[in-house]
């Protein structure tokens, strides 16, 4: 596996690249600002981009919109959003970007090895990734819609937005996939969502329809 990285602050990211190159993802490229990462996104030598919300020259919200205008040119190029604090927006802007292969994690939060290279593999593999709590940000924007639902209900939901599986989800909540099953047709029928079989476009849509105003 190839991946893109771009990140401002120097340490982190030689960091990153050494952690990824440890893990067996070769680092084609690793970029510090807006210029030269639209340049590496034009290129077609990496398999995931990993890169920070915000970079230079403004440090606001560069990074996170050159990798939205290319997704929009090459639906489904995977994208690993590290961002250092929860920004609600950007969350459902990429969520709803063409394709799939999303992540958005929170960088005081990645503190464990295996889960972040866990993540990088499941982004690059057509996967969405969301940070607990993003997702719970995300979840409380629609406290009138969510209070309809059971607390079983709520909470399959919360782990289906963090892209689990159904059988990923039934292990987490010790049932049986069965009964996850009946959840989630629980919670879209609730949420007056079609129940698709598809595990990224359900997130997709719950996601996009839990932040709409």
């Amino acid at each position: 596996m190839r991946a893109l990285v771009a990140e401002d602050h120097t340490l982190l990211r030689e960091g990153l690249i050494q952690l990824l190159e440890l893990n067996g993802i070769t680092v084609t490229a690793a970029v510090a600002d807006e210029p030269h990462l639209r340049q590496a996104l034009r290129r077609d030598d990496f398999d995931i981009a990993v890169l920070d919300v915000r970079l230079p020259p403004t440090g606001t919200d560069e990074g996170l919109r050159a990798a939205l205008e290319i997704r929009a040119e090459r639906p489904g190029l995977p994208v690993l959003v590290l961002s250092q604090y929860v920004e609600q927006l950007y969350a459902r802007e990429l969520l709803a970007s063409a394709g799939s292969g999303v992540g958005y994690l929170l960088k005081d939060r990645v503190n464990r090895v295996a889960d972040f290279v866990d993540a990088v593999r499941r982004v690059a593999a057509g996967g969405t990734v969301m940070d607990p709590e993003v997702v719970s940000r995300l979840l409380g924007r629609r406290e009138d819609v969510l209070a309809t639902l059971t607390p079983r209900e709520r909470e399959t939901l919360q782990l289906m937005a963090s892209g689990r599986s159904n059988a990923a989800i039934a292990a987490q909540m010790v049932v049986t996939e069965s009964a996850v099953g009946k959840n989630v047709a629980a919670v879209f029928a609730k949420l007056g969502l079609e129940v698709s079989g598809d595990d990224h476009r359900r997130v997709l849509a719950v996601l996009t329809y839990l932040q709409q105003s």
